[in-house]
């Protein structure tokens, strides 16, 4: 006797399976009951030619009629749909609108001591581990002694940007970055008055002052630079 090969499929099973095109359909879905759990009163059954198909080809609802009288083939879908889910037992694990949910406001997850959260603080993982310090870095030995005359380098050809040592150590407005030095220029090349974002570090005239890197500056025997007014009037 040839049988039909089909898939069978359901909200929680899927399976290949053989009958006998004989059988009727009432026949049929006492043997699917045992396959997804459906009872036979809940069951609908749904002729499709793939399990991607959405539009089914027939629906085998005349329990007297045989599987042949539909025109069922070989490896088609047939899709059984539970009409009462609520009273099946697959259908209560499936329908979630049937399951109370149980929620938390973060302030009540927060007392829990058997959540993640808890775990985590007591044994200090994650976010809640213990921050080893960066010990500061230390300020370089530079021979810059505040009040000595220097020279700062300029990326001006012939332009000598002079003046007098009046700051060396680290600053707020570049903290952890290193030491600064802090220049008052002969002339108005600087961009400060000894002061940056409100917290002073020595005093000049406005435009005088300036921060470099203790690299950008050399320190010796640089005398004010007399300008000659008259040579730039000619």
């Amino acid at each position: 006797m040839s049988t039909i090969s089909v898939f069978v499929l359901s909200l929680d099973t899927r399976s290949e399976r053989r009958f006998d095109p004989h059988l009727t359909i009432g026949q049929l879905k006492t043997k699917l009951e045992s396959v997804t759990g459906i009872p036979v009163p809940n069951q609908e059954i749904s002729l499709f030619n793939s399990d991607g198909d959405e539009e089914a080809i027939a629906v085998l609802g005349d329990d007297t009629k045989a599987i042949g009288f539909y025109g069922v083939r070989d490896f088609q879908t047939l899709k059984i749909t539970d009409t009462n889910p609520s009273a099946t037992f697959t259908g209560q694990l499936t329908d979630v609108t049937q399951v109370d949910k149980f929620e938390l406001t973060p302030e009540e997850y927060a007392q829990r001591q058997d959540s993640v959260l808890a775990y985590k603080q007591r044994n200090k993982v994650g976010r809640f581990a213990v921050q080893e310090e960066k010990p500061a870095p230390a300020i370089p030995t530079v021979d810059i002694p505040v009040g000595s005359r220097c020279e700062v380098e300029s990326s001006e050809p012939g332009l000598s940007k002079r003046g007098t040592v009046r700051f060396y150590g680290q600053t707020k407005f570049a903290k952890g970055e290193g030491v600064w030095v802090g220049v008052e220029y002969d002339e108005p090349m600087g961009k400060n008055d000894g002061s940056v974002q409100g917290d002073r570090y020595f005093t000049c005239r406005q435009n005088y002052g300036v921060f470099v890197r203790p690299d950008k500056v050399k320190v010796g025997d640089y005398p004010v630079e007399e300008i000659d007014l008259e040579d730039e009037e000619m």
